[in-house]
């Protein structure tokens, strides 16, 4: 797994051992990020599940202003460390484009909007029961009205959420297939 496209591309990322970290995969961020195109650039982006931080760190290499890495795992926090400061050595950024913070992403609500730009890449059995309360006590309260946000899903699910429109989906739709569907606010937030 490495970085696939800017300033540090082909850097690799380092992910813990075993089975609780999934990365997104290198093809499946090439697809996200061509479909984004340069809109990336200047972006503050929030990565929600960081896990390895592949796509928030992949934002910093493509332009992104700022990145916020919410994570709650030990082991992935240490590698979400290293490969922070190895793309930011690369991009020649300053420490404070990246930010890992240790907290779950049910413990949100008192953020204030920040971010134009919202990576989700959860563990795929808790979408399905928790994917309305991570839009409602994570995404909303930190998004501005102009963001998109990503979220890393199994193909075979549809996902509806209250207030937010399905703009696209990125990836093979199928059971066990990884896609990718982006949304838009369709109500401005409170």
């Amino acid at each position: 797994m490495r970085i696939t496209g800017g300033k540090a591309r082909g850097i690799p990322l380092k992910a813990p051992k075993g089975e609780l970290t999934r990365p997104a995969t290198d093809r499946m961020r090439e697809a996200v990020f061509s479909s984004l195109g340069p809109s990336v650039h200047g972006c503050r982006v929030a990565d929600l599940f960081a896990g390895t931080g592949s796509y928030g760190l992949e934002a910093l290499s493509r332009g992104a202003a700022s990145a916020t890495f919410y994570e709650t795992d030990r082991a992935a926090l240490t590698c979400l460390r290293q490969n922070a400061q190895a793309v930011l050595r690369s991009c020649g950024s300053n420490t404070s484009a990246a930010e890992v913070i240790a907290r779950d992403v049910f413990s949100l609500s008192s953020i204030r909007p920040t971010y134009d730009l919202i990576f989700i890449d959860p563990p795929y059995g808790m979408i399905t029961e928790n994917l309305q309360q991570i839009f409602e006590l994570a995404v909303s309260p930190m998004a501005l009205e102009s963001v998109r946000v990503l979220l890393e899903l199994p193909g075979d699910i549809q996902p509806t959420i209250p207030n937010w429109s399905l703009d696209r989906r990125i990836g093979k739709i199928g059971k066990d297939k990884p896609t990718v569907a982006v949304f838009s606010r369709t109500e401005p937030s409170r």
